[in-house]
């Protein structure tokens, strides 16, 4: 099976150049320069109508810790119906304790909330102290994808973690490398992780929210470009 590509954006004009560019699923987010946020509904609705890739939609009510309080979890309850509402195919999002283990209760909530549409559980994985006991807190959570650089600054450093992860999740969940992933070290994480979906925002290669639309649809054409080079892998999806 051949690998897919995630491309986070921020702007109906960077959705539609990414599936110019042939990315497989969009994840949508405001301000990716604070690791995304919730988009308006109004960018939901617009995207959506101008995109037939699925769009993941991240839920996430600030920037900063993840660690929310009741009235930040009823706006994440909230956000969830309006994506639905727009016609999102998936959900990003992510609970923390204090302790920055995985919140398993809260989470598995807005997952039900999120139900039938996947859940994501996004990069405050990489927060926590325990890769491999918050890989089974997640699974617990009803996820079923885990967005991470393998608790490293960037994916190409967590290569050897997110290759682990990947054999650890197995079937059960879907491991979906993501953090500062370009064209120089996609594909030696590729091959090494045998993860079956990438996730890039293209940050490191382009400024966020700087670059033309004809640029950011080249660069995704090249990232893949260059997962289709790779030997696909017999390995069942999520």
């Amino acid at each position: 099976m051949t690998p897919l590509l995630e491309i986070s954006v921020e702007s109906l004009a960077s959705a539609v150049a990414a599936e110019r560019g042939g990315a497989h699923r969009i994840e949508l987010c405001s301000d990716l320069s604070i690791g995304g946020i919730t988009p308006s509904a109004d960018l939901m609705r617009n995207t959506r109508a101008a995109v037939k890739i699925p769009i993941f939609a991240m839920i996430r009510p600030r920037g900063g810790n993840f660690l929310y309080s009741g009235s930040e979890l009823a706006q994440m309850r909230r956000d969830i119906t309006v994506a639905k509402s727009c016609k999102m195919d998936g959900l990003v999002l992510g609970i923390l304790h204090a302790d920055n283990t995985v919140d398993i209760e809260h989470t598995r909530k807005l997952v039900k909330t999120a139900g039938p549409l996947p859940v994501t559980f996004h990069r405050a994985f990489d927060e926590t102290p325990d890769l491999h006991k918050a890989l089974e807190a997640v699974i617990q959570t009803g996820a079923t994808r885990i967005l991470t650089s393998g608790g490293k600054p960037t994916a190409a450093e967590g290569t050897a973690v997110l290759a682990d992860l990947v054999a650890a999740a197995a079937d059960r969940i879907v491991i979906l490398p993501g953090g500062g992933i370009n064209t120089s070290n996609f594909p030696g994480l590729v091959r090494a992780t045998r993860a079956l979906e990438f996730h890039s925002g293209l940050g490191t290669t382009l400024p966020y929210g700087q670059s033309s639309e004809a640029a950011f649809s080249s660069a995704v054409s090249e990232l893949v470009s260059l997962l289709q080079r790779q030997p696909p892998f017999a390995t069942s999806r999520t």
